[in-house]
């Protein structure tokens, strides 16, 4: 059955009108939400914590802030865009207590609500959807995924479709799921392929050209900066018009050397399983109720694969690579290693 995909024409944005919609958090997520909605004609409050360094950025940029319950209260529509880990204590302490009745609670992502970790009564329209601004100033959109978890008045839907279009992201479509399927696809992605995957074939293929002699430089631009070549080919035309792009020889090697096997597939489906029966996130939540001891300690270690002994200075040399940062998140939390250096 083909996967039901909505564009433009089938939202309404009045379905704002009189409705204020509360922003949580102003990271690279929260930062986008609350400037397309704002810009689409939307109105929008911030909630932050009163000591954040965005709430001076926010008001800068024209938006209202407000302490994260005050924001609520005032809220028909509620989007949390606050790291997973942190969703819940927020949540009971100032979502749950200011909360209108039948107001709307929004998600980029369904971690919480799937596994249990917010509860929301079901007077409360649940949903999600998420953007990133750089589309949306362009005047295109990133297609993206929504789904409905709690529709106790029958105008949900509506909500979800006009909010993804005061986005923008029915520029692009916007396909249809749900909690479930998007939670767990989207931890197996990250998980399996787009990080626990190409990140480590990455830094395994480094390792094995430099330990062989041959020039870290050059290594590093045959398993690492080529990618993105290959990513952009896969995406304008899938893998099809990424193979069709390279050489013979490549796709030769591609077809019969891969070092992907069948023992690969086994490996994921054992991940799979954790995802889908709880362990995973249990793992993840107790790790950081505790401090993220085990977390901290894994961002250090990975912060110095060997691939990035000679990434920072071949990427400096790079004109194309040397803008500033993209947005005030970024310019704000990024030093050059995994830790963010400050908490939306």
């Amino acid at each position: 059955m083909a996967a039901t995909i909505w564009y433009e024409k089938d939202a309404d944005l009045s379905v704002f009108d009189g409705k204020k919609v509360a922003i949580l958090g102003y990271g690279s997520q929260g930062h986008a939400h609350a400037l397309n909605l704002r810009d689409s004609g939307v109105d929008v409050v911030v909630g932050l914590r009163p000591t954040s360094k965005s709430v001076e950025f926010a008001k800068e940029q024209g938006l209202e802030v407000k302490p994260v319950g005050e924001a609520v209260a005032e809220a028909d529509v509620v989007m949390i865009l606050l790291p997973d880990q942190y969703q819940a204590a927020v949540y009971k302490k100032d979502v749950e207590p200011n909360l209108k009745p039948g107001a709307a609670l929004a998600f980029a992502h369904g971690f919480n609500i799937h596994y249990g970790y917010i509860k929301p009564s079901e007077d409360h329209p649940v949903f999600i959807g998420h953007i990133v601004r750089r589309e949306y100033a362009a005047g295109r959109g990133v297609p993206v995924v929504v789904a409905v978890e709690q529709d106790p008045d029958g105008k949900t839907w509506p909500l979800c479709l006009a909010y993804a279009k005061a986005l923008g992201a029915l520029r692009a479509g916007a396909i249809k799921t749900t909690f479930t399927e998007e939670t767990e696809t989207d931890l197996f992605g990250e998980q399996d392929v787009l990080m626990g995957g190409i990140n480590h074939l990455c830094d395994l293929g480094f390792d094995v050209l430099t330990e062989a002699g041959y020039q870290p430089e050059i290594a590093y631009f045959e398993v690492f900066h080529e990618l993105k070549m290959l990513v952009d080919l896969a995406n304008e035309g899938g893998l099809n018009k990424a193979r069709w792009s390279c050489s013979d020889t490549a796709q030769y090697g591609d077809y019969t050397s891969t070092v992907i096997t069948d023992e690969t597939k086994k490996r994921m489906q054992y991940q799979l399983k954790r995802i889908q029966d709880g362990s995973f996130a249990k793992e993840f939540m107790d790790d950081q109720a505790a401090g993220a001891p085990k977390f901290k300690e894994l961002q250090e270690k990975f912060s110095h694969p060997h691939l990035e002994t000679v990434g920072p200075k071949l990427r400096a040399m790079f004109s194309w690579n040397n803008g500033p940062a993209k947005d005030q998140d970024e310019a704000e939390s990024f030093n050059g290693k995994i830790a963010r250096t400050q908490v939306q």
